[in-house]
């Protein structure tokens, strides 16, 4: 053999090996792909099932809102027919059954000197009457217990206090205080 016979063979074994290191690196490379792709088919399926869920949930949603919206609707009718009873009741006079037939004539000459269609019930008389309720409710002992308490009188109700005490109820909880010392003071 000659020598050009021997160099021929030779780079024809590097090209081979060459070759070689090469397709095992493009094997390495095709099987990432294939586990990748995989990996990729996976969370496309997993992406699809959540829109899935998410669409019924949208959907759930909808129908919860469209139940909460016909509930409110119901319930601001119901408002505002038991609102316009409440003002029809206030906008009317006042009439209170005399407590004795003595007062019975001062009736008369109040009901006499100002037209019924003119008197409406103002906050002073709604006050007036609620005392007067309350009075007529209470027994005579209770009124004389009143008079030996020693205590002072608790403020008188109004309705502006009752709207402060209301308002009172729609404000968010306070945090309280926590109990030791803090962090930062060690």
């Amino acid at each position: 053999m000659s020598l050009v016979a021997v160099a021929m063979n030779g780079l024809l074994a590097v090209l081979l090996i060459v070759a070689l290191g090469f397709g095992w690196r493009l094997e390495r490379r095709l099987k990432a792909l294939r586990d990748s792709h995989v990996g990729f088919a996976k969370a496309v399926a997993d992406l699809d099932q959540a829109a899935a869920r998410a669409e019924q949930g949208l959907a759930d949603l909808r129908a919860a809102t469209d139940e909460a919206s016909e509930a409110l609707a119901d319930r601001i009718e119901r408002a505002t027919v038991l609102a316009a009873k409440l003002d029809e009741r206030l906008n009317r006079p006042m009439v209170t059954p005399p407590p004795a037939a003595a007062s019975a004539p001062v009736a008369a000459r109040v009901e006499a000197s100002e037209p019924k269609a003119d008197r409406r019930l103002k906050a002073e008389d709604f006050e007036r009457l609620l005392d007067r309720e309350a009075k007529a409710s209470r027994p005579i002992e209770s009124s004389a217990r009143a008079n030996l308490d020693p205590r002072p009188s608790v403020a008188k109700e109004t309705p502006r206090s009752r709207a402060r005490v209301d308002d009172d109820l729609f404000e968010g909880p306070v945090d309280p205080p926590r109990p030791g010392p803090s962090f930062r003071a060690r």
